[in-house]
């Protein structure tokens, strides 16, 4: 079985992430606004990141360049979500 892989975009400001954000809503990429993981964010001040399905990588990546959109990174990680979080019963 192959782990699934979520991108988190990167930013150095968080006026570029949610500009990004504003240009995938236009392009219905979709993409949610999430904090960026402390493993990958480093020296960044910004601690906000656009967190995007592998699917929809290639689409995202077509429209940063036709838009000449800013951002500092997109790293792969595997996925972080744990839908069991948080029930306690």
């Amino acid at each position: 079985m192959t782990e699934r892989l979520n991108y988190y975009i990167l930013f150095e400001t968080y006026t570029q992430g949610m500009a990004l954000k504003g240009i995938f809503d236009k392009e219905d990429v979709p993409c949610r606004v999430s904090p960026a993981p402390r493993s990958i964010q480093g020296e960044l001040g910004c601690g906000m990141s656009l967190l995007l399905e592998a699917e929809d990588i290639d689409r995202a990546r077509k429209c940063i360049e036709d838009h000449d959109a800013v951002y500092y990174d997109i790293v792969p990680l595997p996925c972080q979500i744990n839908s069991k979080r948080d029930r306690y019963c």
